[in-house]
Formats: C-alpha cells, sequence, structure tokens
C-alpha cells in the first residue's frame, strides 16, 4: 500500500541574529491538523537531507506504517560551502549567530505557527558531519529547548571534546550517534584531509562517562549520503518511536 505524502513548503525567516532572510523547508505530514501535538526535528544542511537524505519520503513511510511519533520536519539550507562553514563551524564568525538563531528565533516561530509540544523533548536537531556538529553545541547551549540530537558523523575536535565535558545536564539529552569505519581519510572544507574515528569514538567514550542516554554504532562505509540516507530510517526509529 502507498503512504499518502505529506506537503513540503518553504517560508523565509528573517533573523535578526544573523541580519539575513533564512529559508525554511517545512515538512507537514500528511495527516496534519491543528488538532493534534507534533515533534519537530530542525535539519542543518537542511537542502541535503531532503534531496539526498530523502527524509520527507522516509517520515511518509514510517508515519504510515504507525512506526514513528507525529513529526513536523524542518530543514535549514546553507547558501553555500563558505555559509556552512561560517555558520556551523565552532571558529566561524557566524556561529554564535546561528545558535541563538536556532534557540530563539526558529524556536519561537515554529511554536506560534504549529501545534508543536514546546518543550526539549519534544525538539530535535539532527545533523551530518560539521552540520552534526553545530548540532550538537546548539543542543548543549539550549538543552532545555532541545532534547533530542541525531549525530551522524560529526566533526569533533578539542573545543566539542571540552563542551561536552563542561556540560553536567546530561538527562536532559537523548542522543543518537553513528561514524563509519571508513572515515579516516576525510577531506573537509579548508581543503586538508582529518580522521573522523578517533575523535567521535573519544566524543563517545566521554559521552558515556558521563551518563548520555545515548545510541551508538559504527556502520561500514564512508563520509558520504551513500551511508547515511539509510541510516536515517533507524535514527528516526530510535529517538521517534
Amino acid at each position: 500500500m502507498e503512504n499518502i505524502k505529506g506537503q513540503i513548503e518553504e517560508r523565509i525567516l528573517y533573523s535578526d541574529a544573523l541580519k539575513e532572510d533564512m529559508t525554511l523547508m517545512i515538512y507537514k505530514p500528511a495527516n496534519y491538523s491543528p488538532l493534534y501535538k507534533y515533534h519537530v526535528l530542525i535539519a542543518q544542511d537542511g537542502q541535503d537531507y531532503f534531496s539526498m537524505g530523502r527524509i520527507a519520503s522516509l517520515a511518509d513511510e514510517l508515519l504510515g506504517n504507525k512506526e514513528i511519533q507525529n513529526i513536523i520536519i524542518i530543514g535549514v539550507p546553507y547558501k553555500d560551502v563558505q555559509d556552512r562553514k561560517e555558520k556551523y563551524h565552532p571558529k566561524g564568525s557566524k556561529h554564535k549567530g546561528y545558535l541563538r538563531f536556532l534557540g530563539h528565533e526558529l524556536t519561537s516561530y515554529l511554536d506560534k505557527e504549529f501545534p508543536t509540544y514546546q518543550m526539549g523533548m519534544g525538539r530535535g536537531l539532527i545533523g551530518d558531519s560539521l552540520a552534526g556538529t553545530v548540532s550538537l553545541l546548539a543542543a548543549l547551549h539550549y538543552p532545555n529547548t532541545f532534547g533530542n540530537v541525531i549525530l551522524q558523523s560529526p566533526y569533533v575536535n578539542n573545543y566539542v571534546l571540552d563542551k561536552v565535558g563542561e556540560f553536567n545536564e546530561t538527562h536532559l539529552l537523548t542522543m543518537y550517534h553513528v561514524i563509519g569505519t571508513e572515515e579516516t581519510d576525510v577531506k573537509t572544507t579548508d581543503g586538508k584531509t582529518k580522521d573522523f574515528v578517533i575523535p567521535n569514538r573519544d566524543l563517545h567514550k566521554l559521552m558515556k562517562e558521563k551518563n548520555f542516554t545515548i545510541s551508538y554504532e559504527e556502520f561500514e562505509g564512508d563520509h558520504t549520503w551513500t551511508y547515511w540516507q539509510p541510516d536515517l530510517r533507524k535514527a528516526l526509529k530510535v529517538i521517534y518511536r
């Protein structure tokens, strides 16, 4: 039986924190009604999650089979590689503004526009690579706002590990974290190559020591959507079952 498709619409939200218009890709399920309550999942690399990740079709299927709870998915696309780095990288010039955009402006807009749960466990963040990094840092910065985080092969450096090490409200967050065993030679935006495996293992070890609620797995594969796309099914089911 074919699942009924939800709707994807595009909206523009002006961000005071970033002083620019932000495009939002909004997926609403086929059964959407203001009479229901919805979880909200915000995807960094938003265009990629909708096109390469096929997250809307997957949500249609999982919702149609009643395998996940009611969900609205918000994709936040980046303009270009430089824009992505400035917003997502901890040292990026727009990084702090982007965190404020997520934690204050976007969440208050979504709570006003849609019937959301309006609490941490009702809001999630998802991202791959550097988009995973900014998702994690946003949750650590606003743990009462974002309670669920899906990390697909995040970029991890000492700054990220320090932020996790300093964080003590681990009971507020639920994590899903994967890394590919072949991600030993990943090309980063500055043209260099980096081993993602060891830092991700260090991150997981630290999260376990600090008693985060976490689902962690290593898949056989590299730093591409070839592996993140099929992993999305498990990620959504683990967090939103």
